[in-house]
């Protein structure tokens, strides 16, 4: 996968995942106990994991990538 479709899909899961918690702290009081279970144990979690892997993705691609390399070159016993 290209890294520009990575980063397109990545943006909408976030955006996708934000407007149910937009609507869960601008609903009236009264209906808050329907938004949340799903919006604490569904779209926060992944609104979070994407915005994470959207800010520092690198450095985990980088970490595993070059692990994968070390353990490439590595004797076998």
């Amino acid at each position: 996968m290209q890294a520009a479709t990575q980063r397109l899909i990545f943006r909408w899961i976030h955006i996708i995942c934000s407007i149910p918690i937009i609507g869960y702290i601008y609903s009236p009081f009264e209906v808050l106990p329907d938004y949340a279970p799903p919006t604490r144990f569904v779209f926060f979690p992944i609104m979070l994991l994407s915005g994470l892997w959207m800010w520092k993705g690198h450095v985990l691609r980088r970490l595993v990538s070059k692990d994968r390399r070390d353990r490439a070159f590595e004797p076998t016993r």
